[in-house]
C-alpha cells in the first residue's frame, strides 16, 4: 500500500514578488520626505570671526550707509529714502565703477531691512561692499 501525504512537491519560484520591495521602498520614501526638511532647519551655524584686515582703506574713498534701530538710512551721515539712496548709489557707480561701500547696521535691526539694503546695492551694481562690526566686549 503507498501512502499518500497532503504535502506537494516543492516547486521553485521563477518569479521574484515585487510588491513587498515596493512596501518597503514607499516607507523609506515617506520617512525621507518628512525628515528632510527637518535636518535643513536644525543646523548649527557658527559664524566665521574675521581678524584686522592687512590692506588699508582710504576711509575718503568709502561710502557709508547706516541704518539705526528705527530703520532710518544715511548715507555719509546724511538721512535719504530707499529710492533716493539707490539714485545715488548708481550716479556714484556711474562716476566711480570700484567704488567700496560700508554697511553699518544696528545690531537689533531685522535681517530683512539689511537684505534691503544689498538689494539696493546689488542693482546699482556694486560690488565691494563690506558690513562694519563691533567686536564683542567680555
Amino acid at each position: 500500500m503507498r501512502r499518500f501525504s497532503d504535502r506537494h512537491t516543492l516547486h521553485t519560484l521563477t518569479e521574484i514578488n515585487v510588491t513587498p520591495l515596493l512596501d518597503l521602498a514607499f516607507v523609506l520614501l515617506v520617512i525621507f520626505i518628512i525628515t528632510t526638511p527637518l535636518m535643513e532647519n536644525s543646523m548649527n551655524l557658527v559664524v566665521p570671526s574675521s581678524g584686522q584686515a592687512t590692506q588699508t582703506v582710504d576711509r575718503s574713498q568709502v561710502q557709508t550707509i547706516s541704518i539705526d534701530k528705527d530703520e532710518v538710512l544715511r548715507l555719509n551721515d546724511e538721512v535719504v529714502d530707499p529710492a533716493a539712496l539707490e539714485t545715488r548709489l548708481i550716479a556714484l557707480h556711474a562716476q566711480k565703477p570700484d567704488a567700496a561701500v560700508v554697511i553699518r547696521p544696528h545690531k537689533e535691526l531685522p535681517v530683512q531691512k539689511f537684505i534691503d539694503v544689498m538689494d539696493i546695492l546689488q542693482r546699482a551694481k556694486i560690488s565691494k561692499v563690506g558690513v562694519l562690526t563691533r567686536p564683542d566686549q567680555p
